[in-house]
């Protein structure tokens, strides 16, 4: 005979089994963005332009059909913060592409797993909150993995795209600690309405009506169902699990997305790159993994 503990305790099991595999469905998504960018085998801004405008349409349509909206907080400093994560969001869109077109696909990820520790910086600059020495070390680490990463793309004349990767982190960076401190803000709006904004910035650049058929197919897979889902998973994922351990998750984006583009586009990854990859994935893997244990306690 079940007891109410007993119920609570197979529930609480089966509802971390769930944001598992939720967690695993949209990281594995993810992961095939940077070969979708160049099976599109288009300019980047054509590129940037329908997957903004996509992501825009489709999680618009998303949340008419749920009837929700956005209801911004008061204070015109709070609205302004706002803008400013709404921004940062569409430089996501923006600055992956241009980094991709650029630069080597694994320079660009594992560049981008740096994000989490400017936003641990930006926290302690910005919202006053307290940095654990583990997380000072780990930034360290992580910016010297970055750095690794440059000196091998200065010799192979990837820079310029490495150098978005870069912004690319800081940008993400932002956003998490602008969204950190409004925890309440529904999350898909702002991610619409950054689409939107990406997708009129790349207006003045783009052709947009005149590619072929294989790009806008491409485009169509990411605006359409790869990054809207991928989004929407991640969201309901953390319902079930703490943000620490779906952060583990997204370690895999970095292991997975230069072999899709090997796997398929034959593109050798840069000897450097393995070095300071190699050192950010083992410094956020073990941040992550002390944070979990600190939040499991």
């Amino acid at each position: 005979m079940s007891t109410p503990t007993a119920n609570r305790a197979w529930s609480g099991l089966a509802d971390h089994r769930r944001g598992l595999l939720i967690a695993f469905g949209a990281v594995l998504l993810i992961s095939f963005d940077a070969l979708l960018v160049r099976l599109a085998a288009a300019d980047h801004w054509d590129i940037v332009f329908w997957r903004g405008w996509l992501i825009c349409l489709t999680l618009g349509a998303w949340m008419l059909i749920n009837r929700q909206r956005l209801i911004l907080p008061m204070g015109r400093r709070a609205r302004w913060l706002i803008a400013a994560a709404v921004v940062m969001l569409s430089g996501n869109v923006i600055l992956f592409v241009l980094s991709v077109s650029h630069t080597a696909a694994a320079n660009t990820v594992v560049i981008l797993a740096a994000a989490p520790f400017f936003a641990a910086l930006f926290s302690w600059i910005f919202l006053r909150e307290r940095v654990a020495l583990r997380t000072w070390v780990a930034i360290v680490a992580a910016m010297t993995g970055v750095f690794i990463v440059f000196s091998g793309a200065l010799q192979g004349g990837t820079a310029l795209g490495d150098g978005f990767a870069f912004l690319l982190a800081i940008c993400v960076g932002g956003q998490l600690t602008i969204l950190r401190h409004f925890p309440s803000l529904p999350r898909l709006p702002l991610i619409c309405a950054s689409g939107a904004l990406a997708g009129l910035i790349a207006i003045p650049f783009a052709a947009p009506f005149s590619l072929d058929a294989q790009t806008y197919a491409v485009v169509a897979v990411m605006g359409v169902a790869q990054m809207p889902l991928a989004t929407l998973m991640l969201t309901v994922a953390t319902r079930y699990l703490p943000a620490p351990e779906v952060s583990l998750f997204l370690l895999l984006e970095t292991v997975l997305a230069p072999i899709w583009v090997w796997w398929v586009l034959n593109e050798q990854v840069p000897a450097l790159t393995f070095v300071g990859g190699g050192l950010i994935m083992l410094t956020v893997a073990t941040h992550a993994w002390l944070a979990l244990r600190e939040e499991r306690a």
